[in-house]
């Protein structure tokens, strides 16, 4: 029995042994299997996604050409640049030559205005209701003064007969006396002469004083000698020199003036056409190339977008291939493994299959030790499970070695690209303070220039002003100096008529005389001395001999002539020239430094734009990513979206939410209940607050408008949120449900009136007290 007992306790513990052994490998190959199958079925669907390249290389290949497109669009840019600075240029110098021809033009225009105004003042003080024939001619220029002091105010009378004063057409009887030879008429210098034809037939044109003199004593009755300064000879021996001014001539030579000004305007303004038409056509293209330059910078900012858009998704693909790749390896890897496992497992069962039938029959005494074998199989069966947990776990904290290498990874590249960004952030920051700056420096100077151009334009009309003053002043002066010599001319012809009732031996005498005190007269009047220190004030010594007349006469009419020519003078018009130049010098360097720097300013901006853009497009995504998710966390189902509208520009787009609860269709968020539209900016809510997770977080009434099973569905959210992450909530509610969820309580009470007392509940505390006990 004792043999037996021993020989059926081996038995039993081979046996026992043997099954063990058995179940355990078959465990572990259905486990394997398993494991198998489900490896296999992964590493089959992550080749039927591919493993190819392709898209890779096809990502690479787009951001290689959005790359070449950007270089591309910087070079078309810079010439674009280029040209619209060209073209400012030429369209600021044709401006500024435009501006000189307007101001010629002006000045022409100016002075025809002041001599037609002063003709019609002098056609005014005539008889307004008959036309003089001092308007009705037209003389040769440079013989304005020759005629006046030949015909003086008897060109005041008109050509017609109804005036009381008036010429007539006499004709040209035969017995008409020639002029001296040595002269010729002056009618060959007047055109329109009408009734004036027979009267300057008989006026002579000498060249000098001198012929003057010489050819005066043969003029017959009637005649006259005329020089083209303003000499006159009368047959009958009156003498009128060049200093009495004649208001005629003045106003001949004021017409004859007025034509050529008329003929300067007409061609200065044909010029200025031309100039005007030059200037629209660069203005045009300078229009144009700023136009090209901004077309150019937006197809910059697009190749720039673009090239982000591009690199972004070969980032995202070449990720994403690598990690296909790493795993399908690892896949590779565990089906070897497995095989090799399931290969062992099957030779240790044909192994202890061999021990089992060595063993022999041992049913009769399987009978005695059933109860002993089944507890050994439960507990076999036990063993058989822990050891199937330890293989889990084992596998579990591999695969959590491998993650936690993975994430050390990723932490590494993130904390890289974190200051890289912040580095960004940083010389942004700065570049957007320096443009600020820039900008408040820059804002009063267009206000500066605008005031120091309206003190220039008031100078400008105060001395228009005076130089109209001026000229008011000089033709009141010519209108008295007028009326002085048509005196004058009127007391010498009243003696004349005296004179020729004398005697003719004593005419020349009385002409002696009245000649020595005509000198003596214009000593007196114009050097304001007596004869006898003329020669003092002459700085001529005695006894030296006296300068030739006839060139003193001749400097003095060219001086005479020279002053005319040169109107009124303004004393300070070299001063004030000076000043208004060297202020448009000052006004226009600092055009030009704000013209560069608005240039240097808008570059700054588009910079900052760009940079901006791209920033908001990446958060909104996120930003869209995180709504869509939460969204259907707090609905239970449904789907939502944002979107950019009204705008190509993202930084001036409006945002729109697309919602779709659970049964609905989708629609705006205005067309939502009040409820789901609390619960939809309770969602956008969260998804910013992902975007950029702060350490506290305060929400005031969140939950006020929704129901129960809503405010579950948002203490859900908010617990997930603060277990995956490092911010604490600080939440003011009145929600019992949502008190109830919280980890800590703070109340305000009153147990007295005006005496308020805050109590603090630890709920998490309490629970695990509540659990304890």
């Amino acid at each position: 029995l004792t043999g037996l007992m021993e020989q059926l306790a081996t038995g039993e513990a081979q046996i026992t042994a043997v099954e063990r052994e058995m179940n355990e490998l078959a465990a572990r190959r259905r486990r394997l299997e398993t494991q198998n199958d489900e490896t296999t079925a992964e590493r089959k669907a992550i080749e039927e996604q591919g493993l190819s390249s392709d898209a890779l290389e096809t990502a690479e290949a787009d951001l290689i050409d959005a790359e070449k497109k950007l270089k591309v669009a910087r070079g078309t840019l810079d010439t674009a640049e280029a040209e619209r600075e060209k073209a400012d240029a030429e369209h600021n110098k044709t401006r500024d030559v435009r501006s000189q021809a307007d101001e010629s033009l002006s000045r022409l225009r100016a002075e025809a205005g002041a001599l037609e105004d002063l003709l019609a003042t002098e056609a005014e003080a005539l008889d307004a209701d008959w036309v003089p024939m001092i308007d009705a001619i037209d003389v040769t220029g440079g013989y304005e003064t020759a005629l006046g002091a030949a015909l003086g105010d008897d060109l005041d009378a008109p050509f017609d007969e109804r005036a009381p004063r008036h010429w007539q057409i006499m004709g040209f009887p035969v017995g008409d006396p020639g002029l001296p030879a040595g002269a010729h008429p002056i009618s060959e210098y007047v055109g329109k002469a009408g009734p004036l034809t027979r009267r300057l037939a008989q006026i002579g044109l000498v060249s000098d004083a001198e012929t003057g003199e010489r050819l005066a004593r043969e003029l017959r009755a009637g005649q006259r000698l005329v020089d083209r300064s303003g000499n006159l000879w009368r047959w009958d021996g009156y003498v009128s020199r060049n200093d009495a001014r004649s208001s005629a001539s003045a106003r001949l030579r004021q017409r004859n003036r007025l034509t050529e000004l008329t003929g300067r305007i007409a061609t200065a303004e044909t010029g200025f056409k031309k100039i005007e038409a030059q200037h629209s056509t660069m203005r045009e293209a300078a229009n144009a190339a700023g136009d090209a330059a901004r077309a150019a910078r937006a197809a910059l900012d697009a190749a720039d977008d673009a090239a982000a858009n591009a690199r972004r998704i070969h980032t995202g693909l070449a990720r994403e291939f690598a990690a296909r790749v790493a795993r399908h390896e690892n896949l590779s890897e565990t089906l070897s493994r497995i095989v090799a496992d399931i290969t062992e497992v099957e030779a240790l069962e044909k192994d202890a299959l061999k021990r089992q039938t060595a063993i022999g029959d041992l049913d009769g005494l399987r009978v005695n030790t059933d109860t002993l074998r089944s507890e050994l199989n439960e507990a076999r069966a036990a063993s058989i499970a822990a050891q199937g947990e330890h293989d889990q776990f084992t596998r579990e904290s591999e695969e959590r070695h491998r993650r936690i290498t993975a994430l050390a990874s990723e932490e590494t590249s993130w904390q890289a690209r974190y200051n890289g960004a912040g580095e960004r952030i940083s010389e942004l920051e700065a570049r957007d303070a320096q443009a600020r700056d820039e900008l408040k420096a820059l804002a009063a100077r267009p206000t500066e220039i605008k005031a120091q151009r309206q003190k220039l334009m008031d100078r400008l009309t105060a001395s228009e002003a005076r130089r109209n003053e001026a000229a008011d002043a000089v033709a009141l002066a010519d209108e008295y100096l007028s009326q002085a010599e048509r005196t004058m001319r009127d007391a010498e012809s009243k003696l004349s008529n005296v004179r020729e009732d004398k005697v003719r031996t004593e005419s020349a005498v009385a002409q002696a005389k009245q000649t020595r005190e005509t000198v003596i007269e214009r000593i007196t009047e114009r050097l304001e001395c007596k004869p006898k220190e003329v020669l003092a004030l002459a700085e001529i010594a005695e006894g030296k001999s006296v300068p030739d007349l006839e060139s003193s006469e001749r400097r003095l009419e060219r001086l005479l002539r020279e002053r005319d020519n040169m109107g009124p003078v303004n004393l300070r018009a070299e001063k004030e020239s000076e000043e208004l130049v060297d202020k448009i010098d000052s006004i226009q360097t600092e055009r030009e430094d704000l013209v560069s720097a608005i240039d240097r300013l808008r570059r700054g901006i588009a910079s900052l734009n760009r940079e901006a853009r791209q920033r908001l497009l990446v958060s909104f995504q996120e930003v869209d990513k995180h709504f869509q998710d939460l969204f259907v966390r707090l609905f239970g189902g449904g789907r939502a979206h944002l979107k950019l509208t009204d705008a190509e520009d993202p930084l001036e787009a409006g945002l729109e939410i697309y919602a779709s609860p659970p049964g609905k269709k989708l629609q705006a968020l205005s067309l939502l209940s009040g409820g789901e539209q609390a619960l939809t900016a309770t969602a956008l809510l969260f998804a910013v607050f992902l975007t950029n997770p702060a350490p506290i977080c305060v929400l005031d009434e969140v939950d006020a408008p929704l129901d129960d099973a809503n405010v579950d569905r948002f203490c859900n959210l908010l617990e997930h949120i603060a277990q995956s992450g490092t911010t604490r909530f600080l939440i003011v509610t009145h929600h019992r449900m949502t008190m109830a969820r919280m980890d800590r309580l703070y109340g305000v009470t009153m147990p007295e009136r005006g005496v308020s007392q805050l109590v603090s509940v630890d709920l998490r505390g309490a629970e695990e007290i509540r659990a304890i006990a």
